[in-house]
């Protein structure tokens, strides 16, 4: 009996000794490098729940790519800045605000492509007609054609999309696919959309691989979120929109009846090479090939427009969140209206301040979300925003069931928008690759705004007083949900 209280004695303080020593250690390692909120949620959640909290640290902890990867993106950060500083990529707008140059400076030495001018762009706002529009361009293809997105799918509504490249491949164009592992792993048409894409010949790659037996792996969910497509230089395509059915063809999305609402733009002119330059990047990281007769940073030509266009590629490869500087740079330039159209809108303490401050200005700010959640963790953690951006003073319309609002974008006054792959979260600032367009043309925020107006109409107005009368689970589980939005 002696013997086993004795053991038992042994166990619990060697118990004790390793909850001290994992909550010291964890107060040295996870603040460095991290944000305050970052830190202090990741610290609650080893104090609260050790062990589980010091396997979820261990798992996803490192918001940071590995090494090489990072390495990677470092050199072809210079290789864009060395070969672009001198080139010629057309003829920009007269009398752009002081504000504008700094904010395009910014984005230059954050890693962005040059501003460039002499740019066309055309939004569509269909979900088919986004398909209809780029098999057309990919028909038309003489030499290659990039495709790159977040989730790729060969289904009845992208189908006319797969047959064009499959005819452009038949007649010898180059076709390269990139698409994201872990959001397309074990999704509805996996493996059929490979099968597929190997028959036709073209040469595909998955981004990000969480494959660690075969030597691949970073924290899983690092994704590449980018949207893009490119033909032959010339012509591109990026947005919000993913190649596949618009209910994602999951049960679960087809028993609710949820459809999703996205926002592509087609673009002409010197910034093609701007997009097709991310795509070739990533395309570097993944396969270690320079693929420099597709470059084209030095055969621009002039697109149907007159709009200034910079691409601002973001990501955890970058040493800093350039998508969120560009925003919150954006918000505080912003003299007389802020639209902001973000499906998962969970804000950093900067971006929040930057939207409480506009309001507070005098500025009207407007912001666009889904009445209906399809994540659970970050419908509640965006609903915990509401009240402060409500008593701020912004006008909250909620795009009504069973439609899921996927768009993203942001206008500023008359002149200048944001369109691309990113949300305004904190995924979308720190985890995922990313890609957004700054547009200075008063046309195309005109475009825009009748796109907004559409949403509009398909939305209803969340007010104080009715926010006010949610139940108190729902208060509950909305701080509770905000609380993990911060574990980066």
């Amino acid at each position: 009996m002696a013997d086993v209280t004795i053991n038992t004695t042994w166990w619990l303080l060697l118990v004790f000794i390793t909850d001290v020593t994992i909550r010291i250690a964890a107060v040295i390692i996870v603040p460095r490098n991290r944000r305050p909120t970052a830190a202090m949620a990741w610290l609650l959640a080893i104090y609260f729940i050790p062990f589980i909290g010091v396997f979820l640290f261990l798992l996803i902890g490192n918001p940071r790519l590995p090494r090489k990867r990072r390495k990677k993106q470092e050199q072809i950060n210079e290789y864009i800045e060395e070969t672009s500083s001198s080139l010629d990529f057309g003829t920009l707008r007269p009398d752009a605000p002081d504000w504008f140059t700094a904010l395009v400076t910014l984005n230059r030495n954050l890693g962005a492509m040059p501003l460039a001018g002499d740019n066309g762009a055309h939004l569509i706002s269909d979900y088919q007609e986004s398909f209809d529009t780029m098999a057309d361009a990919v028909r038309r293809a003489e030499r290659y054609v990039h495709v790159e997105f977040y989730i790729l799918q060969s289904d009845a509504a992208t189908d006319v999309l797969f047959s064009a490249l499959e005819e452009v491949a038949a007649r010898g164009v180059t076709v390269r696919v990139l698409m994201d592992h872990w959001a397309n792993r074990g999704k509805p048409f996996y493996k059929k959309t490979k099968k597929r894409l190997t028959k036709m010949g073209a040469t595909w790659h998955l981004m990000l691989p969480v494959q660690p037996f075969r030597g691949k792996y970073q924290r899983p969910d690092l994704r590449n979120h980018r949207k893009l497509l490119v033909v032959d230089g010339k012509v591109g395509f990026m947005g919000s929109q993913n190649v596949t059915d618009s209910t994602y063809n999951l049960k679960k999305n087809i028993k609710r009846g949820l459809h999703w609402v996205d926002l592509m733009v087609r673009v002409e002119g010197p910034v093609v090479a701007s997009i097709n330059a991310v795509f070739l990047s990533d395309w570097y990281s993944e396969t270690d090939e320079i693929l420099t007769d597709e470059i084209d940073l030095f055969d621009v030509s002039s697109g149907p427009g007159d709009l200034d266009c910079q691409i601002v590629p973001s990501g955890p490869g970058f040493r800093f969140q350039n998508n969120l500087k560009l925003f919150a740079g954006l918000l505080y330039a912003a003299q007389k209206e802020i639209i902001i159209v973000s499906p998962y809108f969970v804000p950093d303490e900067a971006m929040l301040l930057a939207i409480t401050t506009a309001c507070q200005r005098g500025i009207h700010v407007e912001l666009f979300v889904s009445e209906e959640g399809d994540q659970a963790l970050v419908y509640h953690a965006q609903r915990s925003y509401y009240e402060a951006l409500l008593k701020a003073g912004v006008k909250i319309w909620m795009y009504q069931r069973p439609f899921i609002l996927h768009s993203k974008s942001m206008t500023i006054d008359d002149e200048t928008a944001i369109i691309g792959s990113s949300n305004m979260d904190m995924r979308s600032f720190g985890l995922n690759l990313e890609i957004s367009m700054l547009v200075r043309g008063g046309e195309f925020v005109h475009e825009m705004r009748g796109v907004e107006q559409e949403y509009r109409d398909l939305s209803r107005e969340l007010t104080l007083e009715e926010w006010e009368k949610q139940p108190l689970r729902s208060n509950v589980l909305d701080n509770l949900a905000r609380l993990t939005s911060a574990l980066q």
